[in-house]
């Protein structure tokens, strides 16, 4: 534990220690791409991706570690009974910093499989990136801008199609897939522009989740409504985690059964999508009253704790 080293000392080693993580795993990743490439068989396109999830198993497990070494951080972490590795799970959840990622992997790597993005298909071209997201299966989304949509009605529906086919390959290896709905990650100034009806979060997007759900809805098992906090924290999560700032993170998972939506009336019914909405507020209005009860609870337990700690003085 070198928690007792200065705060900057922490950050550089920190860092240095997840940057070599990162770019160790992400070569094995790559080097995986270039063999699946060169593949012709599915099944064996299949054993090769499933190779790339342990590489990104690894890579949660070693970010573990590294927690471990510069901080000494207490896990409360509740709703993982019943999850299961072999499953196909939707998962939603608030997004507080860069570092939501790593705790979420590293949290759930043993209970479901690891977890995947929906990506813009332009990232696909980007150099080593594309080639380990694609080695990893992460799923490419074509989206029509509405400009290109007025100019061309015929490729309304496109999208979709496009997403679904890209999906296909999920039918034969457990995927879990994630969406941070609120877009953004949650600062009070963010919350204030949107005029947002939450305490601690901003306004969730449904089309996102919509489009997942009508792309590949009929192959989740769960949605699983995952929250994280970080009750001490300071407002710069990441460094304050790098800096060993943080000593406790939560974690909630909840599974939600999972909504159907119909993609035709979804995209050309106003009240289907609103009524769409109205059910994600409800989901995000529970997490909010979630959060304030977790947060309370830590300010009440850390006082408790320091009264004790004056009495025993």
């Amino acid at each position: 534990m070198l928690n007792f080293l200065p705060g900057p000392l922490l950050f550089l080693l920190s860092g240095s220690l997840l940057i070599i993580n990162t770019a160790i795993c992400g070569s094995l990743v790559c080097i995986g791409g270039l063999f699946k490439l060169l593949t012709p068989f599915k099944a064996g396109r299949v054993r090769v991706t499933m190779l790339m999830n342990r590489f990104m198993w690894l890579w949660a497990t070693l970010n573990g570690a590294i927690l471990q070494l510069i901080a000494k951080i207490e896990w409360d972490v509740k709703g993982l009974d019943g999850l299961d590795k072999n499953g196909w799970y939707l998962v939603i959840s608030n997004h507080l910093s860069g570092f939501d990622i790593a705790a979420q992997t590293y949290i759930l790597r043993n209970h479901i499989p690891m977890l995947k993005f929906f990506l813009k298909k332009e990232l696909i071209y980007v150099p080593i990136m594309g080639l380990g997201c694609w080695a990893l299966d992460m799923p490419f989304m074509n989206r029509t801008s509405p400009e290109k949509l007025k100019k061309n009605p015929k490729l309304k529906g496109k999208d979709l199609e496009t997403t679904r086919k890209a999906c296909e390959k999920f039918r034969d290896l457990p995927t879990s897939i994630i969406n941070y709905v609120e877009g953004s990650r949650f600062t009070e100034a963010k919350r204030d522009r949107q005029n947002s009806p939450y305490r601690y979060l901003l306004r969730p997007k449904a089309g996102g989740i919509a489009f997942a759900l009508s792309a590949m809805g009929e192959q989740f098992s769960h949605l699983l409504n995952v929250t994280v906090v970080y009750p001490d924290a300071p407002k710069d999560i990441l460094a304050g985690v790098m800096q060993g700032k943080v000593s406790k993170i939560v974690v909630r998972v909840e599974a939600l059964p999972v909504p159907e939506v119909d993609d035709k009336q979804y995209f050309s019914n106003a009240e289907y999508r609103a009524q769409f909405q109205r059910w994600l507020n409800d989901v995000w209005q529970k997490k909010d009253e979630q959060i304030h009860e977790l947060l309370t609870e830590h300010k009440a337990s850390t006082s408790s704790y320091r009264e004790l700690a004056e009495r025993g003085h």
